[in-house]
């Protein structure tokens, strides 16, 4: 294997691996953060209902009964939070691992033999396919872009520049892009409606 392509594989294996620990920390901060968060709003939100008449309508209520439904949710991962946590601990020291590969094999001549960073390459793999938990939460995707892209931008910036990694085809998750258009679409066909039964 030439060097050009080792630090692609490299750097491609980091990636993969890098993001892997920032999904493994979103999904213990939803675990951890987002009932507390949930629970102050619906507590705020029933004690300022008894003393604000425009807080005792259907929407109100709807809206604290969805923050059950997610309460319920979240708490099924609940006994497994430290895991997500010690999870991404160690991966993150794979990636580390490998940055340092990457950064020892561009600093060896293009003739070298390779065959003892190819196979350091293959047992960090090997170590982040055995640790990895593969069942994360609702959203810990989106959540994991924003950590590993805007939080850990400064550890990055060598992946950056091997991969030649984008704003919109590797920086923001196709899937929120087409929420947020879908999102878009039924606003402006509320407005569209409402416009309508004003003129008429």
């Amino acid at each position: 294997m030439i060097k050009e392509d080792l630090l692609k594989q490299i750097a491609e294996s980091a990636y993969n691996i890098g993001f892997g620990a920032k999904k493994s920390f979103a999904t213990f901060d939803i675990i951890d953060k987002i009932p507390g968060i949930l629970n102050f709003c619906a507590l705020t939100i029933g004690i300022l209902a008894l003393v604000i008449d425009e807080l005792n309508i259907k929407i109100v209520s709807a809206s604290l009964i969805i923050f059950g439904v997610i309460g319920i949710y979240i708490s099924k991962y609940d006994d497994k939070k430290d895991e997500y946590a010690t999870s991404g601990s160690k991966i993150t020291e794979l990636f580390n691992e490998l940055k340092s590969l990457y950064h020892l094999v561009k600093a060896k001549s293009d003739d070298t033999n390779f065959d003892e960073d190819i196979s350091k390459m293959k047992e960090i793999e090997n170590k982040f396919y055995s640790i990895t938990i593969p069942k994360q939460i609702l959203f810990s995707d989106w959540y994991a872009h924003y950590k590993f892209f805007w939080q850990w931008a400064t550890h990055i910036k060598w992946l950056e520049s091997e991969l030649k990694l984008t704003f919109w085809k590797n920086k923001i998750p196709l899937s929120f892009i087409v929420f947020i258009g879908v999102v878009l679409l039924i606003f402006v066909g509320i407005l569209i409606k409402s416009f309508i039964c004003i003129k008429n």
